[in-house]
């Protein structure tokens, strides 16, 4: 699957957004070794602590339907004009699944997008370096 396919489902998602508080809505699309894509959209609550990012719910999702390797994530904020990376906590959940050189698209609604990697977003990642020993 292309990058710009994946985004495009990622973008879809973010339509499902429930988002009534900040109305940012958030899309993700993950790519499973297997083929298939799990999406998903952020969810709000009034208690902003309790709010869950796409990205952790199309990972978690994934995980629950038995999915075990990833190849790629899209992340569509199309109420954003500029591209919107994902936050740290999301940064920091993704990398427990996935290598530094998983690949990340992504993008606002103004039609630019990032292409970079797990890597990028979360150089000297101490808990991979701690489960290397």
């Amino acid at each position: 699957m292309e990058r710009t396919e994946l985004f495009e489902l990622a973008r879809k998602a973010a339509e499902k957004s429930y988002s009534p508080y900040s109305k940012f809505r958030v899309g993700a699309a993950l790519l499973c070794d297997d083929g298939t894509v799990v999406s998903a959209a952020n969810v709000e609550n009034r208690s902003y602590g309790l709010t869950i990012c796409a990205e952790r719910s199309a990972l978690v999702s994934a995980i629950a339907q038995g999915k075990k390797g990833f190849s790629a994530l899209a992340i569509s904020c199309p109420d954003a004009d500029y591209p919107v990376s994902p936050c740290g906590a999301c940064r920091q959940f993704i990398s427990e699944f996935v290598g530094a050189d998983f690949p990340i698209r992504f993008g606002g609604g103004d039609g630019r997008v990032v292409d970079t990697t797990m890597g990028e977003l979360l150089p000297h990642d101490a808990l991979h370096e701690l489960s290397s020993r």
